[in-house]
């Protein structure tokens, strides 16, 4: 009888700390990607910098790809964790009102993304050649 007293928030507590956890992964793999447009952004400066410090000189394509390349996976990895927040409020309700219902939207995204990034990567690297 007390049980049905609680909140909805009480009784489904593990739930909702599981549904954090997912959104916490998110948001870390969100500030993952956009770490590694960084990295990407800045690495033809890097190694332009290390050629002259050897005194080589180094033939590198344009810097345009990278730039690209990285300012595309910041803006994938900010809009990451906008949609994790979304998702982590929209499942927190369901939770609440016992209505969950299982969404693609963001897995798809992230797939679609990954394997753009990769093809991407895949043609500046046979350019690079």
């Amino acid at each position: 009888m007390q049980e049905n007293k609680q909140s909805p928030k009480v009784r489904n507590r593990r739930v909702h700390m599981a549904n954090e956890r997912t959104f916490l992964a998110w948001i870390r793999t969100s500030i993952g990607i956009m770490a590694f447009g960084f990295v990407v952004e800045r690495f033809s400066i890097f190694v332009k910098q290390v050629s002259y410090f050897l005194g080589k000189e180094v033939s590198l394509p344009s810097r345009g790809y990278s730039a690209a390349l990285g300012i595309s996976l910041v803006a994938l990895g900010a809009l990451m964790g906008v949609l994790a927040f979304i998702r982590y409020k929209k499942v927190e309700r369901q939770i609440d009102e016992d209505t969950y219902q299982p969404s693609l939207i963001l897995d798809i995204l992230l797939a679609i993304s990954v394997l753009a990034i990769g093809i991407f990567l895949v043609i500046y690297l046979i350019h690079s050649i």
